[in-house]
């Protein structure tokens, strides 16, 4: 184990700053400062190594947490990283955007705070990066085997990469101009700067993986050429179909989907030229959806001069300590403070939205709400408590259906699942023999751990079918569901 008496002499959990509010909204950039590496390795002391570790049963990709938190507390960063890339492709992505739930697993978070697992990682791969400890990995011999990807967020991207590795001629088709899908385009700048996103693809690159972007698949290429220009593909098309609201006045102009503003916000956070992009600049902002992507909404209204932010959420207000039903090691609801809450905007809990009010423009003027209370487990509007808030731009941030169930999947002819996903096997093989699915096409919207998980569990299948067995990890298998989330 690490320290010994780490988790005795050091109880307190600690974290690096975030940068100053009214200094952070001026610009793109991350928003946490720089910790003090003793202070880290300090906290990596707190693991106590337990005999059963759960922090692994919160892990989907089954990260050696315990290992990694040892070499971390003596400095010895080969060796970390080593361990750590053992189980993980990209740590400096879930480093950043992983919920953590290896931490509300965690055994000494049963009567202390827990181990600040995710920051440790974090810092690992970023002192890997600094010592020059990831170099490209290109496999020793080819197989002759050839592989097409469809999609290039996490499980795409971990899928090519395992495959790669392999030996297997491996290309990844993004119908974006660059590659890393959400990574690139969903995730703010002040989450995760795309410079941490370029670095890793320079190394898949140098390893033999190519990229084909500005490829629609099923337009540009359709599923029968992919099918008969190589030996099997992986479908990593994400779940894009997003989840809208009906309401009275939903025609109006200023009512958009997350990721229809997100994506624009960060080409122009990057410098690029966005024709008719949709602003926060002075409006009042409404966000309906409390998860992630919600908060992201608000960090970038913010950081587009919002004259005010709203978030609605159509469940109550969670509490600051673990429900009982949901006890130690799960995952619980926890009222939570990300970076752009705490930038600023309200939050209101257990509303509905009813209707959209426009103007004599024909735009979004405002929002008429109600609150509601679950009845059978259904929310139920309550009498009397309708009102209306200023909105000259809404998004919808309430998570996604499913994949496109047009273009690629019709002409390859897979089945889909009850939810509307790619149904597959054990191996993650579609109904179509050669045809794989990872991530949240086939899992429905999920976790990036989950993601980059599937893509390297789908590359073992792939990998098996095309050479009869394979020696690539394994983590998961499809009808796993996280046991924390």
């Amino acid at each position: 184990m690490a320290d010994p008496q780490g988790f005795l002499n050091t109880r307190e959990r600690e974290l690096p700053a975030r940068r100053p509010v009214p200094v952070r909204i001026r610009d793109w950039k991350e928003v946490y400062e720089e910790q003090e590496l003793g202070q880290l390795q300090r906290q990596a002391g707190r693991c106590m190594d337990c005999g059963i570790p759960f922090c692994h049963s919160g892990c989907p990709l089954g990260n050696l947490i315990p290992e990694w938190n040892n070499f971390a507390w003596k400095g010895d960063w080969s060796d970390a990283i080593e361990r750590l890339h053992a189980t993980n492709n990209f740590p400096e992505f879930t480093g950043r955007l992983c919920p953590a739930p290896c931490e509300t697993a965690c055994v000494l978070g049963i009567n202390q705070p827990a181990v600040t697992i995710k920051q440790v990682e974090v810092t690992t791969i970023e002192r890997a990066f600094e010592e020059g400890l990831v170099t490209p990995l290109p496999p020793e011999r080819l197989s002759g085997k050839t592989v097409a990807v469809v999609g290039s967020g996490p499980a795409g991207l971990a899928a090519a990469q395992q495959l790669t590795r392999a030996g297997h001629t491996v290309a990844v088709f993004e119908r974006a101009d660059k590659p890393g899908g959400l990574l690139r385009y969903g995730i703010p700048e002040f989450k995760m700067e795309k410079s941490v996103l370029d670095r890793r693809l320079e190394q898949m690159s140098a390893e033999g993986t190519r990229f084909r972007n500005g490829m629609n698949v099923g337009v540009d290429i359709t599923g029968r050429q992919l099918r008969d220009r190589y030996d099997a593909v992986v479908l990593a098309l994400g779940a894009t179909v997003p989840r809208d609201l009906d309401a009275p006045g939903r025609q109006l102009g200023g009512i958009h989907q997350a990721m229809d503003f997100l994506p624009q916000g960060n080409r122009a956070a990057l410098g690029e030229h966005v024709e008719d992009q949709i602003l926060a600049t002075g409006k009042h902002v409404v966000v309906i959806g409390g998860g992630d992507t919600g908060a992201d909404c608000i960090g970038t209204s913010h950081r587009q001069g919002a004259a005010s932010v709203t978030s609605l959420e159509i469940m109550p207000q969670p509490g600051e300590d673990r429900p009982s039903g949901q006890p130690w090691p799960t995952y619980p609801m926890l009222y939570r403070v990300a970076s752009a809450h705490e930038e600023g905007g309200e939050r209101i809990y257990a509303v509905s939205t009813t209707e959209f009010v426009g103007d004599d423009d024909g735009n979004v003027a405002a929002l008429r709400l109600t609150e509601v209370e679950f009845l059978d487990g259904r929310p139920t509007p309550k009498p009397g408590t309708e009102r209306e808030i200023p909105a000259q731009l809404v998004l919808f941030a309430m998570g996604f259906l499913g994949p496109q169930g047009s273009g690629v999947l019709e002409q390859l002819g897979v089945d889909l699942d009850e939810r509307s996903n790619v149904r597959r096997d054990k191996n993650f093989m579609s109904s179509v023999p050669g045809v794989f699915v990872a991530g949240d096409a086939g899992r429905g919207q999920s976790l990036i751990v989950w993601a980059i998980a599937e893509g390297r569990a789908a590359a073992a299948g792939v990998d098996a079918w095309l050479t009869g067995s394979s020696s690539l990890p394994r983590p998961i298998a499809p009808t796993d569901r996280p046991l924390t989330v």
